[in-house]
This record gives C-alpha cells, structure tokens and sequence, in this order.
C-alpha cells in the first residue's frame, strides 16, 4: 500500500517541473475523430483538460465533428459528398455543419468541461465569432479549380476573446467554422479543424499544439505501434513526406504543425487520443506517448499573445488558396 503511494508521489515529482515550466503557457487541443465518437475517451480528454487548467496551464480546445455532421445529414435526407477529402458544402449542408457544430457538440463539450470541475466557453458565430476566412477551392487534375461550395480557409483570429477567457481561467471551446472576412459577405464557411487548430496557435503564439488522433502519433510502420518515431524535426518531416511515410490524412496534419512552428508556437505534438489520460501522459511524463515536432533551435523564451492585438492575420504558406 505504501508503495503504490509512493509511486504516484514520484509521479507528481516527476510532472512538477513541467507544472512550473507550463504555467501560465496556452496549449491549444485539436479534438476530432474516434476520440469524439467514443463516450470514455472523450470523457477522459476532458477531465485531463480540466486537470491542465487546474494546474496553471491555459488550454484552448478546437474541435470538428465529421460523423455526427454525416449522421445528421442522413437523417436529413442529404448524401454527404467529399471532393478530394474535402466535404462538399452547399447551403443546405452548411445549415446542418453550423448547428452540430455549434449548437450540439461544441455545447456539449462545454457542459462536460463543467460537468468535471472546470470552466468553459464557446466562441462561434452563436456567441462570438473569433475565426475569419475566405472561400477555397482545390484544383483539379489540369489545374482547373473545382468548386467546393461552402469551404474555406481561416485567413484572420480574432485572438482578444480567446486569450482573455484563458486569463479569466475559462477554457476557450471553438468549432471549425469560419465566418467570411469580406464585409459584404457575412455567411459562414466550413473549415479544416487541422488547420483552423493551427491558426489559433499561431495567433495566440501557443506553447503547444496538440492534435489528437486514431494512431499512436507517426509511425515509420503504420502496422507496427513500436515503429513510433518520438520526436523530429521539420526537415525529417520534409524527409518523411518526401519518402512516402508520412502520407494522405497525416500530411496536412504535419504541414499544420510545420505551419504553427513557423509562426513561433513552440512545439506541436501528434498523439493517440484514444489512450487514456494520453494528453497528460505527452504533457507531464519525460517519455510521452505521441510524436513530437520541435524546431532544432531552442525556442522556449518566444513571446506570447499580445493582449491589444485585435485579428490576428494567419499565414497561409503551404495551404491551398482560392
């Protein structure tokens, strides 16, 4: 009995140096995927999010929603249709991305957050819209751009409302929809919670960005869990891109961290979100659990979010532009 006491006494000690290190830092969470469809892991996620802003970090959680936007679709009589990955958005598909989005599951994850002891907030275009975009379109094998309605690209975030609930101890909740930055249009668009994850973290010059996954962070196998590379560098991503280990839904995931890195966030991390308790495991613990993204250079002294910056413009290097 004592020694299992002991045990986890050495486990606080061991975390106490990134509880110091951490402190007062932002950690922005993409939640997405199976972790969304199952109840346990999503629960746990959250009650290790709650436990981050318990400690003194300052997390932030973006999330999308891909099965619950095709079930209700189904239920609505509308055929989800995807264009090069890409779900095609008209009208009628954006009324039902908007309301799951915002009104079901970013509610929902608000009131878990609540439910487990913490504090949260949703800011969409229901509350406060803090995400600006412009329509994409993705080219075609010619080169000819096809149309893909509704989508786009986060170009501006408003990170003011974002960094002030992180400071009043609130966890900032935002789903992947962007609002039009053209002032004659006011419509809203559907956009990749990879990048609309990213974007944050640049505007708010995050010290993590976290994406949760299916597998358990980049693998040179993707059959073989023990094959996980821990940490790289931008160039072995480049490298691993280039050789055909890093490819299809992996790669915009990468090219989001590379992205975020750039901008001066300073590490991002790819983890298994299915594991439980996996995003204190990466945060806290000297192993980990996912992969790792650093830049080779010694990044920890970058500066944070300015609290008089109003939209924050996002770099769209690497992106597909309209």
């Amino acid at each position: 009995m004592h020694e299992e006491a002991i045990r986890k006494a050495d486990v606080l000690i061991e975390a106490m140096g990134y509880f110091r290190q951490f402190h007062g830092k932002f950690t922005v969470i993409k939640l997405g995927g199976s972790v969304m469809e199952s109840p346990e892991a999503l629960r746990a996620l959250l009650v290790d999010v709650v436990f981050m802003q318990t400690v003194g970090m300052r997390p932030v959680v973006v999330h999308g929603g891909g099965k619950a936007i095709t079930n209700a679709m189904e239920k609505a009589g509308l055929e989800a249709r995807f264009v090069q990955g890409r779900r095609y958005t008209d009208e009628a598909t954006l009324s039902i991305v908007a309301r799951v989005l915002a009104e079901e599951i970013n509610e929902d994850i608000v009131r878990h957050i609540r439910k487990f002891g913490g504090r949260a907030s949703g800011l969409h275009h229901k509350t406060h819209q803090c995400l600006f975009g412009t329509r994409i379109t993705l080219p075609d094998a010619d080169g000819s751009p096809i149309d893909l309605g509704r989508v786009g690209e986060v170009t501006e975030v408003d990170a003011d409302p974002i960094v002030d609930l992180c400071l009043a101890g609130v966890v900032p909740v935002l789903p992947s929809l962007a609002e039009d930055d053209r002032e004659e249009d006011s419509g809203l668009y559907n956009v990749n919670a990879d990048t609309a994850a990213a974007a944050v973290a640049m505007a708010i010059k995050a010290e993590k960005l976290v994406f949760l996954t299916d597998t358990p962070g980049i693998l040179v196998d993707r059959h073989d869990p023990s094959s996980l590379l821990p940490s790289l560098t931008p160039e072995d991503c480049r490298d691993l891109i280039a050789r055909g280990v890093i490819d299809k839904g992996m790669i915009p995931k990468v090219e989001a961290c590379l992205d975020s890195l750039e901008a001066g966030v300073k590490k991002a991390h790819i983890v298994d979100g299915r594991m439980r308790h996996s995003l204190l495991v990466e945060t806290y613990t000297n192993s980990g659990v996912g992969t790792e993204i650093v830049l080779k250079a010694d990044v920890s002294s970058g500066p944070k979010a300015s609290a008089n910056s109003e939209r924050v413009p996002v770099p769209t290097h690497g992106k597909v532009n309209s």
